[in-house]
This record gives structure tokens, sequence and C-alpha cells, in this order.
């Protein structure tokens, strides 16, 4: 008889979720999932039916015994989950858009993963994915938590200080990375590899390898030209010169923009925001399509306007790391995960963003050895910031916080860092407990 196999997706609601059920869908074969629950809150629950039943239909119309649950009932799906992954939005997306627009009326960026944004959104998600974290040490306590929460770097790095449980995150942004080097060279990602570097939204490829040649220098040639992509669909097109690009001499996750062309991108945002909107007002905007889409009943598959989200290879990533740990596959994904050695420039126990074996025992990251000088710095400070970012959140000390935001390379000043504190915490009092001392 075939074993059970029980996926639970925390924040079932999300319109990201028919990411995930295409994913297995296709890749039933080797993950043979029987039961797979989509958990939510109240506030959720429509956005829950709605997606709950295009995933029912996506599965019937693929013909498998694959049953999908529907439920706000965190014991009932957790109960004996064999893996776990998380996508939830403490406050939704009205939170978001607040997170952006406060520090722009401080001139600095508010991005949701990095700088303030990716701050405030700490500070809400850590202390529930914590209390999640102990919800499956008494349920599932084998289970594996497949981490997607922004900012997972930061969310995992908390996981696994304060939590026993098996956690791995996930980010997109790598495979997208390899996905515009198999565009440059006309073949298919699995005959790219990269390796990687860094922190989540702070990754670097030094080596890129194309049919088992190495093509690190001709690609960079290529970013520098112009001739390959480096812009994700969630992120300003404004790109490097090209003597940046042959002086960086890596291929650096777009997210770099924030933190290389600060300026340039808080202008962009700026203007973003009086003209159409934060990139969470223009979120907003495509969920209300995608929802309007999904509630279609003769719609049986992922739509193809899913991928205005942001989170193209999202399934793909999510549902490889998921097998690789499952059929103990012994692959290599690039994934978030503890330093443990890997490089001798960041402390052990801290979380990055790095390439790993992945099989059943988790990810064993390979090691990469001194960082480059040029790229040190930058990750070393974003790191410290990070440590600090979980201690926030776990203790609600105010004084962290401020430090924190104050060491952050996008915030330009310890004054600004204070205004922007004090207006987040007012803002989000709702979403933290921790700091209701304050």
């Amino acid at each position: 008889m075939m074993k059970k196999l029980k996926i639970v997706t925390i924040g079932g609601g999300s319109s990201y979720t028919p990411e995930l059920i295409d994913g297995f869908i296709k890749r039933y074969a080797e993950l043979p999932v029987t039961d797979y629950y989509l958990l939510d809150i109240e506030e959720g629950r429509e956005k829950l039916e709605i997606v709950g039943k295009l995933a029912q239909r996506m599965v019937a119309e693929a013909g498998l015994p694959m049953k999908i649950h529907l439920t706000l009932d965190r014991e009932a799906a957790l109960k004996d989950a064999d893996f776990v992954t998380t996508q939830l939005r403490v406050g939704f997306l009205d939170a978001r858009i607040q997170d952006e627009k406060i520090p722009l009326k401080y001139g600095v960026l508010g991005q949701e993963t990095t700088g303030p944004g990716g701050f405030m959104k700490a500070q809400r998600t850590i202390p529930v994915l914590l209390d999640i974290c102990r919800d499956m040490e008494k349920w599932c306590p084998d289970a594996w938590l497949i981490n997607f929460t922004n900012p997972a770097g930061i969310v995992t790095e908390a996981i696994t200080r304060h939590s026993a449980i098996k956690t791995i995150g996930i980010c997109s942004g790598a495979n997208s990375m390899m996905m515009d080097i198999a565009k440059a060279y006309a073949c298919s990602k699995s005959e790219v590899y990269a390796r990687i570097i860094g922190l989540n939204h702070l990754i670097f490829a030094d080596k890129i390898y194309v049919k088992g040649e190495e093509m690190t220098d001709d690609f960079i040639d290529k970013l520098a030209h112009g001739s390959a992509d480096n812009t994700l669909k969630n992120i300003p097109d404004i790109g490097f010169s090209s003597r940046f690009a042959r002086a960086l001499h890596m291929y650096p996750i777009s997210y770099l923009k924030y933190y290389f062309l600060t300026r340039e991108m808080t202008d962009a945002a700026l203007q973003d925001s009086q003209h159409k909107g934060t990139r969470g007002e223009q979120t907003r905007e495509i969920e209300r399509k995608l929802f309007t889409l999904y509630q279609d009943p003769a719609l049986n598959h992922k739509p193809k306007e899913l991928e205005q989200r942001g989170g193209a290879w999202y399934s793909d990533t999510a549902c490889s790391i998921i097998s690789s740990i499952y059929n103990d596959k012994k692959e290599i994904h690039v994934v978030n995960t503890v330093n443990n050695g890997t490089t001798p420039d960041l402390p052990d126990r801290v979380t990055l963003e790095t390439n790993a074996m992945i099989d059943r025992h988790g990810a064993h990251p390979l090691a990469y050895g001194r960082l480059p000088v040029k790229i040190r710095g930058l990750i070393q400070s974003v790191k410290a910031y990070e440590e600090l970012t979980v201690e926030a959140a776990v203790t609600g000390d105010y004084d962290t916080a401020l430090m924190a935001l104050s060491i952050n390379p996008i915030v330009p000043s310890a004054a600004v860092a204070e205004r922007i504190l004090n207006d987040y915490l007012d803002a989000n009092q709702l979403y933290l407990p921790q700091y209701a001392k304050r």
C-alpha cells in the first residue's frame, strides 16, 4: 500500500497557491501527494475558498487521486504532516503598502524584503512563524518546514535559532537568474550551473557554467552589453552601467540594485508611488484581477497572468526541493540554510543563501571559502542587520530594533531610522504584541 504523503500550505488562500498545485501535479510520479491541506485564517476565508476550488479543478483535470482540503483548523492541517510550506502575509497587502509608504515620506526605500520594509515585515511575521513551529513540534515534529514567506532569509534564521523544527528557506530568485542565463545561451535551465553566495535577495553568481563549460567572462560581457536579462518583474528596470558590470564581474540578483543604485531606485520608487502606486498597490491590482480569473468555473489550470505576480519559478523551486528531500535525490539547489563553515567570513550559525546538496537529511551547503573583498563588506553588514532584526522580532526590544534599522545600508541616518521605526510601531500595534511594553 502506498504511503500517504501529506503536505500543508499555510497561507493557502494566497494567489501563489496555483503555482504550487501546478508544481505538484507535474511531479506526481515522484511526489504522490495523497492529502494536500490549504490552511488560512478567518480573514482569508473568502480567498481560500476561491483558490481552493481552483486547486480542486486543477487536480480533477489532471485525473490525480490527490485530495485538496480547505481548512481554518491549524491542528487538523498540521497533524502528521510530512511537509509544511509557508507563504503567509501578516496584515495582508495593506500592511505591505504601509511598509512601503512610511519610509518614502523620508525619502527612503520601503521595499518589502530589503531595507525598512523587510524589517517591518519580519517584525510582524517572525512571532507568527515561531508560533506555527511550536504547533509543529506538537503535531508533526518530524515534518520539514519549507519557508517561502519573506523576508525568507531572516525568517529562516529566526526558525533555525529559535525552533527545533527542520527547515529550509527558499526563494525563486536564483532560479530566475539561471533561467536568464539559459535564455542567453538558448539552452535549458538544467544545462546551467551557477555558483551562488550571499544572503536572500543579496546573492552573486561568481562562476557560471553552461553545458559543463565555464562561461563567466562571456556572460559578464553579455550583461555589460545589455544582451542578457537581469531584471525580475517586481523590480524597476534600471540597469547597471557597462563599466560597473565589468568591475563587479559577477552576476548580481536584481535586488542588488537597491544597494548599488540606492538613489536611482529611491527616485524610481518615489515616481511610481505618485503615478502608478507602490509595488504593493500594483500587486493589489494584479491580485484583484487574478482572483477574478480564479473564480471562473471553467478555469482548471494555472493562468499565465500569475507570472506578473513576481513569483515565477516558485513552484519549480519549492517542489524540486521537497522532491529532493522525499526521494533522497542529493540534487544541488540554491537555498537558505545555516552557514556552518561554508564561508569563514560569516558566523557559523547564521543563515546564508548558497548552493547546497539536498537529501533526506536536508541541506548540505557546498564549501565556498573566503568572500571576495568587493562583496564581503556588504554581505557582512546586511547580515548584522538581519541578526539584529531577528533579535528585535523575538524580544520586542526597541533599542535592538533601532540599531537594526540604523545599520541597514539602505537607511541613510540613525535619525531617519528612528522616525521610520516610531511610525512603523504606531501603525502596526495590532500585529506587534512583543512591543506591547513600549
